[in-house]
């Protein structure tokens, strides 16, 4: 083994256990059990008139951008989007003035939208950006990527240091998952196909968000079932999405020709060889403040481009959902899945999942008085579809990571249509430990 300073050896220990402390240990604060990043951020949205002069001020910035920086027409995809994103400007002047349609301004569309959604997602990635190099530049994911490649390479096509990005996900938010994912990407050390598979198959909703989809629908008392439920359908999910098309079409190459950063086969010795790669890795990384700078400044751009997206996305895709015929077409689409399951209501179950591209939460709204079976389906797809447009998608279409509009589409009805069929045996396994 390499003799190593102990400065990187400490580097190492220190940085990841505090990683896995701000990201992964919920500890519980004034009656609030999370994470302690969750907890920073929560402190942070109390400060007097954060929530009205930062989220206007990214949202109006972030809309605006492209145009000042003359990057709004690029392609067909980002000059739509930034169009879009314009709305975004009247739709958080709403939102602040707390005027305006009443088809706008009921209490699920632009209000919910800005102060359930974008402030807290805007204000998580930079927060978590900032502490995102405890997790990445000192060796952390070199060393659980070692013993984790064994089972996340077979049954997901993606490196072992890509475990890290699925915890994050539940434990922390999409947001976090894909400040990761993204950083890692363009770092060389995933694929473009990795990065796919990862962003779309791991970067659902948090466990805190799954509390209030189980509270919604009465699912509280069997709380345990649920998430772990959850996690196998979400997981099972990714492992056949990765081998089908759109994402077993993509490429395997790395960031604009950036060198790659591969993961080895390790069988001996793999203690020694995973303490080699970390102290590799911290030995090479810049310290922690220019590192947390680097990061931050990241968190912020990003946190710039999601912004806008978020607010005029979001609002657009429920107004469509409770105004338009749009997402019956959708529930037809998967009408035959849920028939096949033999649960009641199989067409309004359809419809309620239909709602979930435009927001994951609206599901569970619809469905709230129907069977142990039906809810505990829809809490689960609703979860594991991963893509909707008020927030998840927005967020990575902010990213570097290589995915097409339809790609969004596609996925997000396979990853749906496979939830319901997965979850079946799952639920009544469920009830039989019950």
């Amino acid at each position: 083994m390499k003799k190593y300073s102990m400065e990187h050896v400490m580097r190492f220990v220190i940085f990841s256990i505090l990683g896995i402390i701000i990201f992964f240990i919920p500890i519980t604060i004034g009656g609030k059990s999370t994470i302690p990043l969750d907890h920073v951020v929560s402190y942070i949205l109390k400060i007097p008139y954060f929530q009205e002069v930062y989220g206007g001020l990214l949202v109006v910035i972030g809309a605006l951008l492209p145009f000042i920086t003359r990057t709004w027409n690029k392609n067909t995809t980002t000059t739509i989007f930034s169009i879009l994103n314009i709305l975004a400007i009247p739709f958080v002047y709403m939102a602040l003035m707390q005027t305006g349609p009443d088809f706008l301004m009921n209490k699920d569309t632009i209000p919910f939208i800005y102060s359930k959604i974008v402030v807290p997602v805007i204000t998580i990635v930079p927060i978590g950006a900032a502490f995102l190099a405890l997790l990445i530049n000192y060796g952390l994911m070199e060393f659980v990527g070692v013993f984790m490649r064994p089972i996340m390479r077979p049954l997901w096509k993606t490196p072992g240091r890509s475990a890290i990005d699925a915890v994050a996900s539940f434990v922390g938010s999409y947001s976090v998952a894909l400040l990761i994912t993204n950083r890692v990407f363009k770092e060389g050390k995933y694929t473009a196909k990795e990065a796919v598979i990862i962003a779309t198959g791991f970067s659902t909703v948090s466990a805190t968000f799954m509390i209030i989809v189980a509270k919604t629908l009465n699912l509280l008392d069997v709380w345990n079932l649920y998430f772990w439920a959850t996690v196998v359908v979400t997981f099972l999910v990714t492992a056949v999405t990765a081998r089908i098309y759109p994402i077993s079409r993509k490429a395997d190459e790395y960031y604009q020709g950036v060198q790659g950063n591969v993961e080895k086969t390790v069988v001996h010795d793999k203690f020694k060889v995973a303490f080699e790669e970390a102290m590799e890795t911290a030995s090479q990384a810049d310290g922690i403040i220019i590192g947390t700078y680097h990061h931050l400044r990241d968190g912020l751009n990003l946190a710039l481009k999601i912004a806008p997206s978020l607010m005029a996305i979001g609002v657009l895709g429920i107004v469509i959902a409770n105004h338009t015929p749009v997402f019956n077409v959708l529930a037809y689409l998967l009408y035959p899945f849920t028939l096949v399951t033999g649960f009641e209501e199989p067409f309004l179950v359809a419809k309620a999942l239909s709602l979930g591209i435009a927001e994951m939460f609206l599901p569970a709204v619809l469905v709230t008085q129907l069977s142990f079976e039906v809810r505990m389906l829809v809490a689960i797809t609703c979860v594991s579809e991963v893509l909707f447009f008020s927030a998840s998608i927005p967020c990575m279409m902010a990213t570097e990571i290589p995915i097409k509009l339809s790609d969004y589409f596609i996925i997000w009805f396979e990853r749906v249509a496979l939830s319901i069929l997965i979850s079946v045996p799952v639920i009544y396994a469920a009830k039989l430990i019950m």
